[in-house]
């Protein structure tokens, strides 16, 4: 018995609407290319291997906060208060290091860090107060102890056994800290796609009232996130104390600005549920290049601040899921 039922015309493949529905992924490999290509031409120097370890030195840190970030704006929540996590972590780290070793030093930097994030968690859950006003005051109530703590000047340390493993290449040419930051992004990678807690936060970010109503533990989730953010923030700090050797009350000052930069360019939305940690890596080499780039061919440093904020804004722009919102205010 034959079936006079209509089929449906073959599908063919349109390079257009690839590049359409890729953009966001496409975007910061096209800018790499760009910036790559017009540093390295105007100084031969950017495009060397010890050059590119520089870079990667440079932003090993960086890379730590923005997936930090990640995590919680993969929800749809913002943490501003990485920065001085950062800051307190290391000091704490220091001032352990002497008395206690390098493994309680890195314990204590992400103990604060995971407690710090508990507690922003828990007064956006328990409270109800966005995680924007809640993270904006922390900022501010961390860099003050961060400061107390340290009595406004760096601490140092004789211990430098962290130091020295940090600073260290031991796998092909590459510095530890290049490995530690590049471990960390494959991890959180495979947490984001490939367990329950990745998918449940991605849930979340597409539309939490959906996610509560398929039974996804929402406010559990969202104090999840903040504790792994600031864990990787307290990591962070103790790298970067390792790395230069010194506790300073101004070590994550610029840290803020800088991760969100990262995180947009990327391509993880600031509304949520779009985007991830993989694609935060590829908008850290973005920044990253991009201040490397500009100190290497000689731009003033009030001139890249100039630069970084239109990136942001260009970012956010270029990635915001403006179906979510019925108003733009």
């Amino acid at each position: 018995m034959s079936s006079n039922a209509p089929t449906s015309p073959a599908r063919t493949f349109s390079l257009s609407d690839w590049l359409r529905h890729n953009a966001i992924s496409l975007y910061p490999f096209i800018v790499i290319v760009v910036l790559v290509a017009a540093f390295g031409i105007q100084n031969p120097y950017f495009a060397t291997f010890d050059n590119a370890m520089n870079i990667g030195r440079q932003s090993s840190v960086l890379l730590l906060v923005s997936l930090a970030g990640t995590m919680v704006i993969m929800i749809g929540s913002i943490d501003l208060s990485v920065g001085s996590i950062v800051t307190l972590a290391g000091i704490v780290a220091a001032l352990a290091l002497d008395p206690f070793g390098p493994l309680t030093a890195i314990a204590a930097g992400v103990g604060i860090g995971v407690l710090v994030g508990l507690i922003n968690g828990a007064i956006l859950v328990q409270l109800k107060v966005p995680s924007f006003l809640v993270t904006l005051g922390m900022l501010s109530v961390l860099s003050g102890i961060a400061n107390m703590i340290a009595g406004g000047t760096s601490i140092m340390f004789m211990d430098f056994s962290l130091t020295d493993f940090v600073n260290a290449t031991v796998l092909l040419g590459v510095p530890n800290i290049i490995v530690i930051a590049l471990l960390a992004a494959a991890i959180l990678t495979f947490v984001a796609f490939k367990t329950v807690l990745g998918r449940y936060l991605f849930a979340i970010g597409g539309g939490e009232l959906v996610a509560a109503n398929a039974g996804v533990p929402v406010q559990r989730y969202k104090l999840f996130a903040f504790m792994l953010s600031g864990g990787l923030c307290g990591l962070a700090g103790v790298v970067l104390t390792a790395q230069v050797g010194a506790g300073t009350p101004t070590a994550g000052a610029n840290m803020l600005l800088d991760s969100i930069a990262a995180i947009v360019m990327g391509g993880t939305a600031l509304s949520g549920g779009i985007g991830g940690p993989h694609r935060t890596i590829l908008g850290v080499l973005v920044i990253a290049i991009l201040s490397n780039g500009m100190d290497v061919v000689g731009v003033n440093s009030f001139t890249q601040e100039v630069v970084k904020g239109a990136v942001i804004i260009l970012a956010v722009a270029s990635t915001i899921d403006r179906k979510k919102y019925q108003f733009i205010k």
